[in-house]
C-alpha cells in the first residue's frame, strides 16, 4: 500500500524584523516544528521562521532576527 502525503503551502503575512516591511510568505506545514531560514524579499536580511501548532490544531509562525533569542 503506498500512502501519499500531501504538502500544504499557507499564505501568511509577516513583520520584517529588520525593515517592518510586511511581506506575504507561503509556508509548508510539513515543517512544523522546525526552524528554517528565509531572506527578506524588501531588505535580503536573513528572517528565522518558527512554525508551530496549538493544541486546538491553530497554526502559528514566529519570525526573529538573527539576534533573537528564542
Amino acid at each position: 500500500m503506498v500512502i501519499y502525503k500531501m504538502n500544504y503551502l499557507i499564505e501568511k503575512l509577516i513583520t520584517c524584523p529588520y525593515c517592518g516591511e510586511n511581506i506575504e510568505v507561503l509556508v509548508d506545514i510539513a515543517d512544523l516544528n522546525q526552524r528554517y531560514i528565509e531572506d527578506c524579499q524588501v531588505c535580503c536580511k536573513p528572517i528565522t521562521f518558527l512554525i508551530t501548532e496549538s493544541h486546538s490544531g491553530e497554526l502559528s509562525l514566529s519570525v526573529y532576527s538573527e539576534d533573537e533569542v528564542f
